[in-house]
């Protein structure tokens, strides 16, 4: 991937991750200006980079969706099913490059959606199974392991199938 290419997949997840309430203003405006700095430049996207701290909280409602449709990315509304859906892989996504630990990611997914995104249904259950471990012959490592396996998929490693394949008798 190009430093232009990761600079607007970045955008792209702090965008989602605003959207749905799990991420700051500023943290979009954060990931406008290193936008821009890999390449990245339409009159949209220096307006939202231009953002100080103190108005993000209230440009960034206004000024994303237009920085983002000027690059060909994707404003999710907030509740929306498919905006839910890719905050989740955006979440994936942190875990996986260490910004997460597995049980803070299936605990953020968890009180976020419960059990009702059938995306994240095993990841909910996974984060129920930290508190049955002690009762259980399962370690934390064991499930922690189930846990970046299905961020994987979630993130859309192509090495992982995203439907469990069956094993031939």
């Amino acid at each position: 991937m190009t430093s232009t290419e990761a600079a607007a997949s970045a955008l792209q997840d702090h965008a989602t991750l605003w959207s749905v309430g799990e991420a700051r203003a500023s943290d979009v405006v954060d990931a406008a200006c290193d936008a821009l700095v890999a390449g990245l430049d339409t009159p949209g996207l220096r307006i939202l980079a231009a953002c100080t701290r103190a108005e993000a909280d209230y440009d960034v409602h206004d000024l994303l969706p237009a920085a983002l449709d000027e690059l060909g990315l994707t404003f999710y509304s907030l509740a929306s099913d498919a905006g839910q859906e890719a905050a989740a892989r955006a979440l994936a996504r942190r875990m996986l490059a260490g910004e997460l630990t597995p049980g803070e990611f299936t605990f953020r997914i968890h009180r976020r959606y419960g059990h009702g995104l059938p995306l994240t249904e095993r990841l909910a259950e996974l984060d129920d199974e930290y508190d049955v471990l002690e009762y259980g012959d399962r370690t934390v490592d064991q499930v922690d392991a189930e846990i970046r396996a299905e961020a994987r998929r979630l993130a859309g490693d192509p090495h992982v199938p995203a439907e469990p394949t069956e094993t031939p008798s």
